[in-house]
């Protein structure tokens, strides 16, 4: 075991393929994420609502529905999913983006979500070695897929994800040092306090809500990880990103100008590149000053 670690230690390329490889299986992983944890959410809702209209059941109990079960089936067929028909990539590409039963089409989703894992933990790996802070970075990575693309099909930020990514960034920086924790508590603070001022300020101007409470939550996680003085990049890149995209879809007519759009993607992706190069983003900016 010692040898597999000096070895990984060593040699930056073999780190980078397994950690590739480790991505590629964790994106799996995502796949059931993404899809599922907004239909458990729909379900507690339903049942909390019953409970609050004192709505009469119809006996049935529902059948367990979470991560775990029921197994992976085909939507349209509902065969299983065998084992060899759920290795990332391979089995996509050997089934020919198609159902090995009923022959229907597999969206292509579920492979992009998994390479795109795959390549992300591959960069963060590249650019952070083996080092303790690695599987803390990892973790952070994971996280922000699986909300990007939730939040992209639903507009949601579980609180199930982002208040679990907020303590864990509170307990990596108290155990590894990478932030100092006193700036992590002011980055969680700080990162809450910020959009929700916006949010308010904007409805009280408006009358409308200009964004969800997921996305201070979400930002509010990236400042436990990164710290406070990483924030304003963070949200100056995720609004110039934001609307850079929002323009474009407009201009393409694919978007409606009232449509609202989802912002935590752009958080998300503005807070991984804050990850691994913000430092450098602002050395550089101060630097042109």
């Amino acid at each position: 075991m010692s040898s597999v670690v000096e070895m990984l230690a060593l040699s930056p390329l073999l780190l980078s393929v397994c950690v590739l490889v480790l991505g590629l299986l964790i994106g799996s992983f995502l796949n059931v994420v993404i899809y599922r944890l907004p239909l458990m959410m729909e379900r507690q809702w339903r049942a909390e609502c019953a409970d609050l209209c004192d709505c009469q059941s119809s006996g049935e109990a529902l059948p367990v529905f979470n991560l775990m079960t029921p197994p992976s089936r085909c939507p349209m067929c509902e065969a299983p999913v065998r084992a060899w028909q759920n290795i990332p990539l391979f089995s996509y590409l050997a089934l020919g983006g198609k159902c090995g039963t009923c022959k229907a089409r597999i969206s292509f989703r579920y492979p992009m979500v998994e390479l795109l894992t795959g390549v992300l933990f591959a960069v963060v790996a590249c650019k952070v070695g083996w080092s303790a802070t690695l599987p803390g970075y990892l973790f952070l990575t994971a996280a922000l897929v699986a909300l990007t693309f939730i939040d992209a099909d639903t507009q949601l930020l579980p609180d199930s994800l982002t208040l679990p990514l907020l303590w864990a960034g509170l307990l990596f920086n108290l155990v590894t040092g990478a932030v100092p924790l006193a700036d992590a508590v002011i980055g969680a603070m700080a990162g809450y306090l910020s959009l929700w001022s916006v949010y308010w300020i904007f409805k009280l101007a408006t009358g409308k809500d200009g964004m969800g409470f997921g996305d201070f939550k979400l930002l509010a996680a990236l400042g436990a990880w990164l710290g406070w003085s990483m924030l304003p990049l963070i949200i100056l890149l995720s609004s110039l990103v934001g609307a850079v995209y929002g323009v474009l879809m407009i201009l393409l007519a694919r978007h409606g100008r009232g449509q609202p759009l989802p912002f935590g993607p752009y958080l998300a992706a503005a807070g991984w590149i804050a990850l691994l190069w913000g430092p450098g983003i602002v050395a550089w900016y101060l630097h042109g000053f």
